[in-house]
């Protein structure tokens, strides 16, 4: 009897994508296995990933894609097609790979098939349908407190109908005919601030070009315009508050980077999910669109507010000698900059401050500090508590949670924790000054009972109120201290922190370098929201303050 002839082996593409809507943000992949003749979708795959980069999303997808065809058959051979040029560009072997949070996930990649056997193309975003809507559902879903289902999904169909829409040449049924016609380059541009391994080899990773306020600029290093920066963490130019979604806008050639004024700090409040690409000081915001070949976009510090214009009084770049793809990457180190700090400092450490719910004490506009009858919620202030848990389920930001030790802290934090699946770590340090014999009292009643002292208290921060309570001065030394211990041990990453009125605002002044005066005239409404931004460089930003749209 004749030997069977061996199965010859099967053949498969794969597209991936993955995007985080801030840069770290709340993040998702998506990657679909094709049949390379039919172009038939044989395995979808999409997963929210909580708060990660965008650069970290893209390889969980490259990963998640390259398992779905092992599974289908690990005897076969794959092309893998991304719009991400930096994972393209490593995996192939030319450029280096430097980043810790990037050198496991290649090297786990490499692992799936044998070497050789996978090869990757580089294609634009326009082409990546399919995978970037499986992203975007995938963080949907997060963003609801769901996980993706297969069940749901309407990514093929929403990417086979885009594709009928888009004009001739922008389509992307090329993408399911076999292998690339044109396998990304091998260059020493890089768009996501990849480096070439030196002769062609090398394995270690690049960084990401920009920290925050945009997903991807990969079409930079192409100089053609044809990849604009998904803008999935970038919103509304000069907007905020936690109402403001900061999704952005997934179509082919929509930019949305923000140019930054003088001292400006744009980079998306990661912490709320309010996107903070609005700028300040001498420069107004200048918005680019690019697509194919479009001209580059206002520059900062031109004083006028551009959509499409070309490029003028960009500092040492001429007049209009950029492509889009050049404009995008110089907006996105303008955005990802706070102030005129350098765009390498890494994510910053992100304190979402929380004031707690009513208590009974509030509406009354009573004192009511660390020394009094420590009141809890009241039924007003649970239900306040539960509507800012919701706002910050849907954000999907919050990485951990801190709360004041006292009772109505402890409960508004222990209500948003639940929501969110996380636990609550106690600090000392967040808890409300000590009013000393004004516990309890109105303003009125201390003005009536302690005129001296409270004359002496709003003249001076270092006046105590009437029975040794805490002055502001010593309430600022403890805040600055729990502040620095905070930012230590959060570094990086995104942290609700539930307080109190005298504190939050402290955190405030301090990151303004405001004078103590300034807590008189800042108002802060109970469950409100206010976010500050602490960078490597010891610089602060606050993004968000007194926000309130979630109790509406």
């Amino acid at each position: 009897m004749a030997d069977q002839a061996p199965r010859p082996a099967r053949e498969f593409v794969v597209e991936a994508d993955g995007g985080s809507r801030g840069n770290p943000g709340p993040a998702g992949y998506g990657a679909v296995v094709l049949d390379p003749v039919t172009g038939e979708a044989l395995v979808e795959a999409a997963e929210y990933l909580g708060v990660v980069t965008n650069n970290v999303a893209e390889y969980r997808g490259l990963l998640a894609g390259l398992r779905a065809a092992a599974e289908l058959d690990p005897d076969a051979t794959v092309h893998v097609r991304m719009d991400s040029k930096l994972v393209v560009e490593q995996m192939s072997g030319r450029w280096k790979i430097k980043h810790p949070d990037m050198k496991p996930l290649a090297a786990e990649a490499a692992r799936v098939f044998p070497p050789g056997r996978v090869t990757y193309e580089w294609i634009p975003r326009a082409s990546n349908k399919h995978a970037d809507r499986l992203a975007n559902e995938a963080m949907d879903a997060g963003a609801r407190g769901e996980a993706w289902s297969p069940s749901d999904s309407t990514a093929e169909l929403d990417a086979a109908a885009a594709d009928r829409a888009a004009p001739a040449g922008r389509t992307a049924g090329s993408r399911r005919t076999g292998a690339a016609s044109a396998v990304a380059p091998a260059g020493t541009e890089g768009g996501d601030g990849g480096e070439p391994a030196p002769d062609g080899g090398g394995a270690a990773a690049g960084e990401p070009l920009a920290r925050a306020g945009r997903d991807r600029v990969d079409a930079a290093s192409l100089g053609a315009g044809t990849r604009a920066a998904t803008s999935t963490g970038a919103s509304a130019t000069g907007t905020s508050g936690t109402g403001a979604s900061a999704t952005g806008a997934s179509g082919t050639g929509a930019s949305a980077t923000g140019a930054s004024g003088a001292g400006a700090s744009a980079t998306g409040a990661s912490g709320t999910g309010a996107p903070a690409t609005g700028t300040s000081g001498t420069g107004a915001s200048a918005t680019g669109t690019s697509g194919a070949g479009a001209p580059a976009t206002g520059a900062p510090g031109t004083g006028a507010s551009a959509t499409g214009a070309p490029a003028t009084g960009a500092p040492g770049l001429g007049v209009a000698a950029e492509t889009s793809g050049e404009a995008d990457v110089r907006a996105a180190k303008v955005v990802a900059s706070p102030g005129w700090g350098p765009p390498d400092m890494g994510a910053p450490a992100t304190f979402v401050l929380l004031r707690h719910g009513e208590t009974p004490l509030t509406p009354q506009k009573r004192f009511s500090g660390s020394g009094g009858s420590d009141p809890s919620l009241s039924p007003v202030g649970r239900e306040q508590a539960e509507r800012v848990a919701a706002s910050l389920a849907r954000r999907g930001t919050i990485e951990a949670v801190v709360a004041s030790p006292l009772a109505r802290t402890r409960e508004t934090a222990g209500i948003v924790a639940a929501r969110l699946g996380l636990e609550v770590a106690i600090e000392e340090g967040l808890r409300e000054t000590d009013f000393g014999a004004w516990e309890g009292l109105t303003f009125g009643e201390v003005r009536e009972r302690h005129p001296a002292d409270l004359d002496a208290w709003l003249a001076s921060p270092d006046a105590e109120p009437t029975g040794g309570g805490e002055s502001f001065a010593a309430t600022g030394t403890r805040i600055a201290a729990t502040r620095d211990r905070l930012v230590a041990a959060y570094a990086g990453r995104t942290v609700l922190l539930v307080s109190h009125v005298t504190p939050i605002k402290t955190f405030v002044r301090l990151a303004l370098g405001a004078p103590p005066e300034s807590l008189f005239r800042m108002e802060l409404s109970a469950a409100s929201l206010s976010a500050v931004a602490y960078y490597a460089d010891g610089g602060a930003s606050v993004r968000l303050f007194n926000e309130t749209s979630h109790l509406r």
